[in-house]
């Protein structure tokens, strides 16, 4: 059973839609048999008011099938335990309910027959993310036992994560340390914001070349929450270049953000070695740079 407080008021089929990140239409339908507003069934276009109480009973998900699709993978490394893939802009990184095909897990299936299962079915080999329009460094699990390894190197902070990021406005310190909670945006629930309640996030940055008008940095992750380093950047006033979500600054065209996954370490889950790999910016990124280049 889930619980919501509301926060502002609005139809309660459009408030489940952005709480829950669900369609319109799913949300409609959970209303008629597994919602209540404060012990009581509402209609769909019932308005819900600010400290109102809705329960959510337990639903059927939508099946979710995660089926192989040929695809061109940038694979860097692979052997019986990993791979790790350089996954491209634009890519999402597994199917959710509305995008079920040309995913990397959908290329991942093709390409291999052995990936973990420790996520479920339809994220088969996933042990962390990146957002779709952030380029860069993924490493897979092919089993069980590598993917219970690396996911728990994750989490006590013993793996390396490199990114670069061009953002607006130029940066006067050299070095920073962005120590700042992050949680669900209230306001919005497909954001994610600086919250005192939220869980810990710290991103590590250093300045590589300052512009007119952004500044090139390279930032080292701590902690892995949704959106971190997009987030943490516009907390500070330095949203990332053409992010299309956070910052609310004029896009320079639909590639997506400036952020990389450029450097990406671990130790090998079967034989502990300490493995690290690195790629080049895309193009994407480097042509949005040269305008800035140009500028100087």
């Amino acid at each position: 059973m889930q619980e919501l407080i509301v926060t502002n008021e609005e139809r309660i089929d459009s408030y489940l839609s952005k709480n829950l990140d669900i369609s319109r239409s799913k949300a409609s339908k959970l209303i008629l048999d597994n919602v209540l507003v404060n012990g009581k069934k509402v209609k769909n276009s019932y308005i819900v008011k600010k400290d109102d109480k809705i329960t959510i009973s337990e639903y059927q998900e939508e099946e979710i099938k995660a089926v192989p699709e040929a695809m061109d993978l940038d694979i860097l490394y692979e052997d019986d335990d990993v791979i790790v893939v350089n996954k491209a802009n634009g890519m999402v990184v597994h199917p959710a309910i509305g995008n079920t095909n040309h995913t990397l897990v959908n290329g991942l299936l093709y390409h291999s027959k052995s990936l973990s299962k420790n996520n479920g079915e339809f994220r088969p080999g996933i042990v962390h993310r990146i957002d779709a329009y952030t380029t860069g460094l993924l490493m897979i699990a092919k089993n069980d036992k590598a993917h219970e390894i690396l996911a728990k190197q994750l989490s006590e902070k013993k793996t390396y994560r490199k990114y670069i990021a061009l953002v607006w406005g130029v940066i006067n310190n050299d070095t920073g340390t962005i120590d700042a909670p992050i949680g669900r945006d209230v306001n919005d629930r497909k954001k994610m914001a600086v919250k005192a309640d939220g869980k810990e996030a710290i991103t590590h940055f250093r300045v590589l070349k300052r512009y007119k008008n952004a500044t090139l940095i390279e930032l080292r992750l701590e902690t892995g929450r949704t959106h971190q380093i997009r987030v943490h950047l516009n907390y500070i006033n330095h949203p990332v270049v053409n992010d299309p979500v956070y910052g609310k600054r004029k896009l320079i065209d639909d590639t997506g953000q400036c952020l990389h996954a450029k450097a990406l370490g671990f130790n090998h889950p079967k034989t502990g070695e300490y493995m690290e790999f690195e790629c080049d910016l895309p193009d994407c990124f480097t042509n949005i740079l040269k305008k800035f280049e140009e500028e100087i």
